[in-house]
């Protein structure tokens, strides 16, 4: 299903890289959570795991927080659909837990945008799914 156009080219990748990995690294939970809709999908497709909406989605990040000190993403190279509200990006993320482990994982997410917000995200991950 396409979503009627609402941001730009712009607006898109600001959306994907700064708002909400933005958030994420400084696990600013209501701001992440903020950039899905009620009834959003998120599929960690390497891995079959499914979560439904934003109660679902805040349980696996209160898990993903909690699991380590430091989250950052970085390194993004984005692909974006403006005309249908799509974006894809790749990028690298280091995820140090609290021994000083560091988990490097070069991963690549798709998004697909409604009214400004994620309807759907579907996650490529390098190595072991952190996001259960």
């Amino acid at each position: 299903m396409q979503y009627e156009p609402g941001l730009s080219r712009d607006e898109l990748i600001q959306l994907a890289t700064r708002t909400y990995f933005g958030n994420v690294d400084a696990k600013n939970m209501e701001a992440a959570l903020d950039c899905f809709h009620d009834g959003a999908l998120f599929c960690v497709q390497t891995d079959f795991t499914r979560h439904s909406g934003k109660e679902e989605i805040r349980r696996m990040f209160d898990d993903f927080f909690a699991a380590y000190e430091t989250i950052i993403h970085r390194d993004f190279t984005c692909t974006v659909d403006e005309a249908n509200g799509r974006i894809a990006a790749s990028f690298v993320a280091e995820l140090t837990d609290a021994d000083g482990g560091v988990t490097l994982l070069n991963n690549t997410n798709f998004w697909r945008v409604r009214d400004g917000k994620f309807q759907e995200v579907y996650v490529y991950m390098s190595g072991a799914n952190v996001l259960v």
